[in-house]
């Protein structure tokens, strides 16, 4: 299918060929008739894509802070890296469209194949022939709404969110600062409410075809002629200001025509310095709509279909969406006239040529138009980026997820191995981060299915970078498979996936298995145990891992996804005990302190003892300051103490003398040594990397630890005979 890029790094907008997406539960798969360019929010994406790095600096000094800050921490070239690894990532533009639906996952009551629908949402609506869309962010067309009209539905909510903020009653006035798409649409919304609605705009152009459309209007430059006599010399109601600049004069405009204790609402991207006398003597009112309404930014409404219950929360997203539908069948919505270009899905670059003014032209509502096909679910034919079919080598790799650590540290690290390897295929759910992946490290064909990957015949290795919640399923299908597996942590999410790993690699133990527990393998680590190595005494180990705040609604905050950081997270360092100690934990006190509404019980303390006498406590805290290392291991022993700080420095104190390893310009926590250690298994048929009973007591110590937080009580963590 064709899909519209934008590139952050280079400012590239282009048109590219990417797989078919496959839908999920409480998803539908939507082939787009329709999808409108918003003019606001991707011009201003398009504007910084452009900008050289110095620009974009300029324009984000926040995200400069923190990059020093990370370079700081972690040295110049790895940092470096990993800005650039951000940037170059492809966006996907778009957030409202309409089409026909072709394949509808589990669980969408209300729906059916066939069905003409509205689609809502940044990454989910984009400007694709073909999007996966959630059942919330779908509204059904009825058959007087043309299915064009229906792709203005997404920006026509976030009119009507801004209006509901307002509150407006019957016969108010509302002024309309900003005549574009958006406020034009506003306009209409405000009319059929009731309201007495006077636009504003600097073009003659708009004020006119606001005019046509019903409401009175004027140009800027006359406001103080019309305002007076249009509200009786009161002043406004109510002020939306749905124009988009960066300068203040829409807020100070808003505040002089508003009426005492009125409302103002930002609806567009404005200056926000707002001059306290002007609304300060007259207490106005003024908020910032968020979007299109609730459940805007909450993955359990967006993501997961949970919609709020309409006696609480009357208009959310989707309602308002359906809100501004029923406006368009009723005839008080007018969109036809709004509408200035169509430009076919091929020719997607010129939309955006248009809307940064490269083209000259003047424009306002620009559809892209996508070519008409049945409505049968499509064959997903996987994308074969290499035109030459390589022969299997030794190890032919398939890789299964390309997020940001896939793209930023795993495949960076695994195509500067000297071992002989074929990257054979790469699949992801989306297929656009495969499909750039697969350019960036030379993977051969890209698929949106990992069955694909895992069954294909030629594949004899697997590298899983998917969410944590798939690992278990993935493994177990990789193995019965007789396919070599890296695993990027954690291995399973509950005892009864460990148990199940353990029997097929009891009933397939030739392949190699192994866990990304990368950091026993970094230079600095390696230096920190060859000084333990022979003493003659149990290890006493602090772990502090500032590892930062996460909201609780990111993915891997949700136990049945991500497992939460205990499991997800803290599993590297629970690790990193283990092979210190060279010993099996047997018992774990775990604390946390108080979520106080902020936190997900990721601020704890565990503390195990090992089967050889030592002990070590993992502190683990999204409480901390980023400019404080992320990482600090404190060990001591027979007379030697040593520190490892953000693998960045070692000290080491023995006899009275202090030591101190340090690598400058470059953090290096072991990923590529990880990954050549699992090579080396598969090529010379060594031991695994890190022994399976070590992979399996790490686990079990991580589900030790969470029962102890949940009972307060220590736990004995049960050793190989719990299999």
């Amino acid at each position: 299918m064709k899909q519209l890029l934008q590139n952050m790094k280079n400012g590239k907008t282009e048109v590219k060929e990417l797989p078919i997406p496959v839908p999920g539960p409480r998803t539908a798969l939507v082939r787009t008739a329709w999808s409108l360019v918003s003019a606001g929010t991707e011009k201003t994406l398009v504007d910084f894509a452009e900008k050289n790095l110095i620009g974009k600096a300029a324009s984000r000094p926040d995200l400069v802070r923190q990059v020093v800050d990370k370079a700081k921490r972690e040295g110049l070239l790895t940092t470096m890296e990993a800005a650039l690894n951000r940037l170059d990532q492809p966006m996907y533009p778009g957030y409202s469209s309409a089409g026909i639906i072709v394949a509808l996952g589990d669980d969408m009551p209300g729906f059916r194949v066939g069905d003409r629908v509205a689609c809502g949402g940044g990454g989910f609506a984009t400007h694709a022939e073909y999007n996966v869309v959630p059942r919330n962010l779908l509204v059904k067309l009825p058959s007087g709404v043309q299915t064009e009209e229906a792709a203005f539905a997404t920006l026509g909510a976030v009119g009507m969110h801004g209006f509901r903020l307002a509150a407006p009653l019957v016969n108010e006035s509302v002024l309309i600062i900003g005549l574009g798409l958006l406020g034009l649409m506003t306009m209409q919304i405000a009319l059929a409410a009731g309201c007495r609605v006077l636009g504003l705009d600097i073009s003659e152009n708009r004020v006119a075809l606001a005019k046509s459309l019903g409401g009175e209007a004027c140009l800027r430059s006359a406001v103080d002629e019309v305002a007076p006599s249009f509200t009786k010399n009161r002043g406004f109601d109510h002020v939306l200001i749905c124009a988009g600049s960066k300068d203040n004069d829409s807020i100070e405009l808003a505040g002089v025509l508003c009426r005492d204790r009125g409302t103002v609402i930002a609806v567009g991207a404005v200056g926000l310095e707002i001059p306290r006398k002007i609304y300060y003597e007259k207490e106005l009112r003024f908020m910032v709509s968020r979007s299109y309404g609730p459940g805007r930014y909450d993955a359990n409404y967006e993501e997961k279909g949970q919609d709020y219950p309409l006696g609480y929360v009357r208009w959310t997203e989707g309602r308002n969406m359906e809100a501004f539908i029923d406006l368009l069948e009723s005839g008080k919505m007018n969109v036809q006239a709004l509408i200035s270009h169509k430009i076919p899905i091929e020719s997607g670059e010129k939309a955006y040529e248009l809307i940064t003014g490269k083209l000259g032209e003047p424009f306002l509502g620009v559809l892209l138009e996508y070519p008409q096909k049945n409505d049968t679910a499509p064959e997903n034919m996987p994308i074969r980026i290499g035109t030459e079919k390589r022969t299997p080598g030794p190890v032919t790799i398939g890789v299964l997820g390309a997020g940001n650590y896939a793209n930023a540290t795993f495949l960076p690290a695994l195509i500067k191995t000297a071992r002989p390897i074929r990257l054979a295929s790469i699949a992801s759910g989306s297929g656009g981060s495969a499909v750039h992946a697969a350019e960036k490290f030379g993977i051969e064909k890209v698929d949106v299915s990992g069955s694909a990957v895992l069954d294909d015949p030629e594949v004899n290795t697997v590298m899983l970078l998917t969410r944590h919640h798939l690992h278990a399923r993935q493994v177990v299908h990789a193995l019965r498979n007789k396919k070599n597996v890296y695993c990027e942590k954690p291995l399973a999410l509950t005892i009864e996936e460990l148990s199940e790993i353990r029997q097929i690699v009891k009933e397939n133990p030739e392949p190699v298995l192994t866990v990304g527990y990368n950091r026993r393998f970094a230079p600095l680590s390696r230096q920190l145990f060859d000084f333990f190595v022979t003493s003659p005494e149990p290890l006493a180990i602090h772990y502090t891992a500032n590892a930062g705040y996460i909201p609780p609604n990111h993915w891997t905050q949700d136990p049945a996804i991500g497992g939460g950081r205990l499991l997800g997270e803290a599993c590297h360092f629970i690790d990193f005990l283990t092979w210190l100690t060279r010993s099996r934990p047997i018992s774990v006190s775990a604390a946390a302190l108080p979520d106080n509404g902020r936190y997900s019980q990721d601020n704890f303390s565990l503390q195990f003892k090992f089967e050889n006498g030592s002990f070590g406590t993992v502190t683990y805290v999204a409480n901390g300051d980023k400019a404080y290392p992320k990482e600090r291991c404190e060990v001591f022993s027979g007379g030697k103490v040593a520190v490892l700080n953000d693998f960045r420095t070692l000290d080491t104190w023995q006899d009275g003398r202090h030591r101190q390893i340090k690598s400058a310009l470059r953090q290096d926590k072991g990923h590529a040594a990880a990954i050549d250690a699992f090579l080396a298994s598969i090529l010379q048929g060594q031991t695994w990397p890190i022994p399976l009973d070590e992979l399996l007591a790490v686990s079990l110590a991580g589900f030790a630890a969470q029962a102890s937080l949940r009972e307060n009580d220590a736990i004995v963590i049960p050793g190989p005979e719990a299999f």
